[in-house]
């Protein structure tokens, strides 16, 4: 490996930590704007992400791009799948956080790259190996046991888990970059989150002429919020090879358990724990094969 591309794989671990970090700490935003419903984070997240994008493509001078994904009638019936997927997605986060059921946020995160496994499999042809269907399994019966011995279903997690697979999945077919689709994605949105606050929601927050500006501030740095750990993402996954990245993808899910658990006083019940000792060993399990198979196809191109 040359010097060059040392560092630009540091540049890529430092992105990702970054990235993910942002991600996992994401709730504590979610939860000094609480008092705003999740409707309305939503639909500013929205607005305000579709700004923020709109000023980064006309930096960029990337205007063509967008045109040109316009005018395909096949990847804009794709992104007005992922529009709806992602704004389900982002919906759901925001009132699990705020309805204290982060640590089930934090499970549907941990399960995603499982679902994306098995999403491979059921629309890509892609096949799983013995220790990858071994992690499925065991994920599985987390959840049954959860299911059966408890009676409960983890549902916002299985919600957000097959809403973000899904959604990779679609985004994955159309093969856009990321700032590209998610404005195009915000723009579908928009005249939705516009029509929502301006003339449905009646809430205490609603007008921002008579929020405080601190209120505003926080509202307005959405876009923030979902912008930037998304480039961080995008340039990490430029830098990095795809099997590297996914050992990172775990950061978030673990400050977010950190977060419900230590700092919201969240109770991990005897259910949450069974499931989460579960899906952690599946993830133990699949991360080994990851770097079991990567060691078996780095020595077959040596000895070639």
């Amino acid at each position: 490996m040359t010097l060059e591309e040392q560092q630009r794989a540091r540049q890529g671990v430092l992105l990702a930590i970054g990235a993910y970090t942002m991600w996992g700490i994401a709730p504590i935003y979610f939860k000094t704007i609480s008092d705003v419903s999740p409707l309305e984070i939503l639909s500013h997240r929205v607005v305000w992400s579709f700004v923020l994008l709109a000023f980064l493509l006309h930096i960029g001078r990337r205007w063509r791009g967008v045109r040109d994904v316009l005018r395909s009638k096949r990847k804009m019936a794709f992104l007005i799948s992922t529009s709806l997927l992602v704004g389900v997605n982002w919906l759901i986060f925001i009132w699990a956080v705020n309805a204290n059921h982060m640590l089930d946020a934090s499970l549907g995160y941990y399960i995603n790259p499982l679902i994306n496994v098995l999403l491979g499999m059921l629309f890509l042809g892609e096949r799983l190996r013995k220790l990858q269907w071994f992690a499925v399994v065991l994920a599985a019966c987390g959840v049954l046991v959860q299911l059966i011995a408890f009676g409960s279903v983890p549902t916002v997690a299985i919600a957000l888990a097959l809403s973000f697979g899904f959604y990779g999945l679609l985004r994955k077919k159309v093969s856009l970059d990321a700032q590209t689709g998610l404005f195009i994605e915000t723009l579908i949105m928009l005249p939705a989150a516009a029509i929502y606050l301006v003339w449905i929601a009646d809430s205490a927050t609603s007008d921002l002429m008579s929020n405080p500006m601190t209120l505003n501030l926080l509202l307005i740095s959405a876009g923030v919020i979902t912008t930037l750990p998304l480039l961080c993402f995008t340039g990490a996954a430029t830098r990095l090879k795809l099997s590297t990245l996914g050992f990172f993808q775990y950061i978030g899910p673990s400050l977010m358990f950190l977060l419900a658990v230590l700092v919201y006083g969240e109770a991990f019940t005897a259910d949450k724990a069974i499931t989460f000792a579960f899906i952690w060993g599946a993830l133990v399990i699949f991360s080994f094969d990851g770097l079991k198979t990567n060691r078996q196809t780095r020595k077959s191109i040596t000895a070639n």
